[in-house]
């Protein structure tokens, strides 16, 4: 079971008389945290950053729920998975080499 939960927003701001679309979403993970984890990297702007760790948080957390549905296999199988092993890696490395002394 999820230990967190968020209410997701959305708002056209090309649009404002539209109505925002909003929903609740549960994850296993701290989206937040993810979210400063991935702008410490520095590879990627503040919005970018936060687009990227929530937008795969959510499509993690559908995909694992629905592992078992051939749609999903692939994604369920490797590419979403390895993926984020590469961007954990990304974010280890820089954090390795930010704790080494300076030569």
């Amino acid at each position: 079971m999820a230990a967190h939960h968020y209410l997701i927003s959305v708002t056209d701001l090309d649009d404002v008389a539209r109505a925002p679309l909003a929903f609740e979403s549960a994850c296993h993970d701290d989206m937040l945290a993810i979210v400063e984890r991935l702008r410490g990297l520095g590879r990627f702007e503040n919005d970018e950053a936060a687009a990227l760790a929530v937008g795969l948080k959510l499509l993690g957390e559908v995909v694992l729920a629905h592992r078992k549905d051939p749609l999903f296999a692939p994604l369920a199988e490797g590419a979403l998975g390895d993926f984020i092993k590469r961007l954990k890696a990304a974010g280890q490395g820089k954090a390795a080499a930010s704790a080494m002394p300076e030569a």
